[in-house]
């Protein structure tokens, strides 16, 4: 196990001359933003011993200087929506949040390529391209992450299934190793065969090879028209099971989600917005996206295979105010359970193994009487399991902790037998590593770790995040 320095008078006052008095925060009563992410589980908090906010590049690089020299950990923080403690300081050190480095740089309409900073939000993201009538495909869902925070876990949400995830968009990174020197990957090109693609081991790192700082981003040009379709079913297996003849159709869909009735009904008490129909106990969401004739064909198209395989009705969002409404109860699905969760799971599938680890998850459910609702991206195989402290029947459970990890690796191992990974878009982080090599193989795992030696020797970078420092 590595061992750490613990800062020192000196070292903060090198710091604070390099960001700025105002910039740095080194009171334990103003670290509690900065010692945890979303994960819900108190154990994992850990207070930071400084929390520095640069602006530029060059000043991560300098702080980086510092830690290097010095042996302190660091921990790169974006907006912090991760749920598998990803950015949480557990060995202390130093937390540089990027919550300064916010500029959206240049929208390069000809390239169809944006700049910007790392700390920038999706939500100022997305509506500084829809000004310019762009489109940027991937929505992870939390608009407050940051882009460095989404490029770091590759992540992925609701139309990965069309257009891929964040790794298809990301054209350049601009990054600060561990001590300090700045490297740069990519560039505004479709094409990139020269070398190994430092790109590609930057994305989805979670902050272990180096600190993003700045990407270059490509973009779409908006679509004419979107469409969203509730389409409820009597039960899982028949809602999962026509999902293939969708896949295989002529059809591509924007985003194909599934979400059973319990779930929605929370969802619709906590927004406060209406969803178009309570038929059935399970629904698929599907959204389509091209100019109107497109559209009403594609529609058609659905339509006929979803009613065909067991589908109750199909009911078409056409105003803009109704698809709002329901893509805000689906996106807030998380916030709505989020009291009563213990931890969300992210395990990926291939998509034929969805209906049958569904029912395995069931099966759990039932042994240990424990409410474990089930929703996710059914045209990808990507599935999320929230782990709660009630019954299905909405008891309370006081005895939760004892029977949690039972439950966890019960699911988690139903995953990996039938073919899938631990984690198809939240990362490993913390929460997860204990799990990785019987996923990946220990050949690969020793692999990862001499890739993780050769960036960063002396493992100061988000250490404990993946798998542990030797």
């Amino acid at each position: 196990m590595k061992t750490y320095n613990i800062l020192n008078r000196n070292a903060i006052d090198e710091i604070e001359k390099i960001v700025g008095k105002k910039n740095i925060i080194t009171e334990s009563e103003g670290f509690f933003n900065y010692n945890h992410d979303e994960f819900a589980l108190d154990e994992i908090k850990h207070n930071p011993e400084i929390v520095v906010k640069p602006s530029t590049t060059e000043e991560v690089s300098d702080v980086m200087k510092i830690a290097s020299r010095e042996k302190f950990p660091v921990v790169a923080r974006g907006g912090a929506t991760g749920l598998v403690g990803g950015c949480v300081p557990s060995f202390g050190g130093i937390v540089i949040s990027t919550e300064r480095m916010n500029r959206i740089i240049e929208i390069d309409e000809a390239n169809l390529m944006v700049t910007l900073q790392s700390g920038s939000t999706l939500r100022d993201f997305y509506s500084s391209i829809k000004r310019k009538k762009l489109f940027f495909p991937p929505h992870p869902g939390e608009e407050s992450a940051t882009i460095g925070g989404v490029i770091s876990t590759n992540a992925g949400g609701t139309r990965a299934i069309k257009y891929g995830t964040i790794r298809n968009f990301t054209r350049y990174v601009e990054a600060v190793l561990a001590d300090g020197s700045i490297i740069t990957s990519g560039g505004k090109v479709i094409k990139d065969s020269t070398g190994y693609s430092l790109l590609h081991l930057l994305i989805g790192s979670e902050g272990t090879l180096g600190i993003i700082t700045k990407a270059v981003l490509s973009v779409l040009p908006e679509p004419e028209d979107m469409i969203t379709l509730i389409i409820p079913y009597k039960d899982i297996k028949t809602c999962l099971t026509g999902v293939p003849s969708i896949l295989k159709s002529s059809v591509r869909p924007l985003a194909i989600e599934f979400i059973d009735k319990k779930v929605i009904e929370i969802a619709q008490k906590y927004t406060g917005k209406h969803w178009p129909s309570m038929q059935g106990d399970i629904f698929l969401l599907i959204i389509l996206e091209g100019n109107k004739e497109e559209i009403e064909k594609h529609c058609e198209i659905i339509a006929d295979i979803c009613l065909n395989q067991g589908a109750i009705d199909v009911f078409i969002a056409d105003s803009q105010q109704k698809q709002d409404d329901i893509l805000y109860v689906r996106s807030m699905v998380y916030e709505a359970l989020k009291f009563e969760t213990i931890e969300i799971l992210d395990v990926s599938l291939p998509p034929d193994q969805m209906a049958t680890h569904i029912s395995s998850v069931d099966n759990i459910s039932a042994k240990y009487n424990v409410w474990l609702p089930t929703y996710g991206h059914a045209g990808d195989g990507n599935l999320h399991t929230h782990i709660m402290k009630i019954t299905p029947g909405g008891d309370k459970i006081t005895d939760w902790k004892n029977i949690f990890m039972e439950i966890r690796n019960e699911i988690i191992f139903d995953g990996i037998q039938k073919g899938g990974k631990i984690s198809g878009e939240h990362g490993i982080g913390l929460i997860k590593k204990q799990y990785l090599e019987m996923c990946l193989g220990k050949t690969s795992i020793e692999i990862m770790k001499k890739i993780k030696q050769a960036f960063d020797p002396l493992y100061i970078l988000n250490p404990g995040k993946i798998f542990d420092p030797d």
